[in-house]
């Protein structure tokens, strides 16, 4: 079982010792007063934790260590469905049911829109650290570039059919990978000439949504209609897959590395968990109950904290604390 030890409104947890005795992970929640679906939290310079709400169609931040919070409203029929922060703090969000994307200048309140064309609900966005924004579009079945200095957009069809493109990562050489929910497959994007690659999951009805890649260059993904963990081998096409400690119907959702090159994912099922693998022992060693439904994870490298938002309209950290 876990050992649960109340300290200051956080919940301390710490897994067995036969599995990894020298880590405690610091849960804490913070209730977001506007509700509307608070989701996908990203850490700025300054410490300051950005949301959104999706269905409250509002943009906000979160003081860590006051608890205090700040709405900024934005467009009507918006309706956010994530965001990110650049290194001089400006805000950039998705406009999910508006077909652009928001620039938001929290010093001025100033907002800038720019409109993706074909892309008609901007979806998740990750920065690639030359001056682009890349984004998916769920619905359009696109995967969209923004030139974050002249404003073009460069969009991609990453499958012939619809797919669904919904999770989007980077890896350190700098190339483009997608979750595509619909057809069961992972995109591979080369940046410089926008050739797409496609390599199967695990079983033709797999479907997931997040993704990462680890230093070793492999893909993890979670299989949200089967219920199991996977790793993509992007050189062989191989992938393993574990199922996950909820069974079949645990339907993991958000997935996220660490410091540790270690995974972690949510399962949406029944319970609502936060679960953490170790690829190199191949175990799994957390599994936290949250107070909601995870859509998607931000791990702060500076502060080793990983941040979330929870249909039950909390944002909520993990603090990873180890002992040696």
């Amino acid at each position: 079982m876990i050992k649960l030890v109340l300290l200051a409104g956080a919940v301390l947890l710490s897994w067995p010792s036969a599995v990894a005795a020298q880590d405690t992970f610091d849960l804490k929640e913070w209730p977001v007063e506007w509700g509307g679906r608070t989701r996908d939290p990203y850490i700025a310079a300054d410490g300051k934790v950005w949301f959104v709400g999706q269905e409250g169609n509002y943009i906000a931040n979160l003081d860590p260590g006051t608890g205090a919070q700040k709405r900024y409203e934005i467009e009507p029929g918006t309706n956010p469905h994530t965001l990110i922060v650049d290194q001089a703090g400006v805000v950039w969000y998705a406009g999910n049911r508006n077909g652009r994307i928001g620039r938001l200048d929290p010093a001025t309140g100033q907002i800038k829109t720019i409109m993706t064309g074909e892309a008609r609900d901007p979806h998740t966005m990750v920065f690639d650290g030359k001056g682009h924004i890349w984004f998916t579009s769920q619905g359009s079945n696109r995967v969209g570039r923004l030139n974050m200095t002249t404003e073009k957009v460069d969009l991609i069809t990453p499958n012939d059919t619809p797919s669904n493109p919904y999770g989007i990562v980077i890896d350190a050489r700098g190339t483009v990978w997608v979750a595509l929910l619909r057809a069961g497959k992972i995109a591979k994007i080369d940046p410089e000439t926008l050739a797409v690659t496609r390599f199967n999951e695990g079983a033709d009805n797999s479907r997931s949504r997040r993704l990462d890649v680890l230093s070793d260059g492999t893909i993890w993904f979670g299989d949200e209609a089967r219920g199991m963990l996977g790793r993509l081998n992007p050189a062989t096409g191989e992938v393993k897959e574990w199922p996950v400690p909820g069974g079949p119907g645990a339907r993991p959702y958000a997935l996220t590395k660490d410091d540790q090159d270690r995974i972690w994912f949510t399962e949406t099922g029944p319970a609502k968990r936060l679960v953490g693998f170790d690829p190199k022992t191949e175990k799994f060693f957390a599994n936290i109950e949250v107070s909601g439904t995870i859509r998607h994870m931000f791990f702060d490298k500076k502060t080793r904290t990983m941040w979330f938002g929870t249909d039950a309209n909390q944002v909520g950290r993990i603090a990873l604390q180890t002992t040696r």
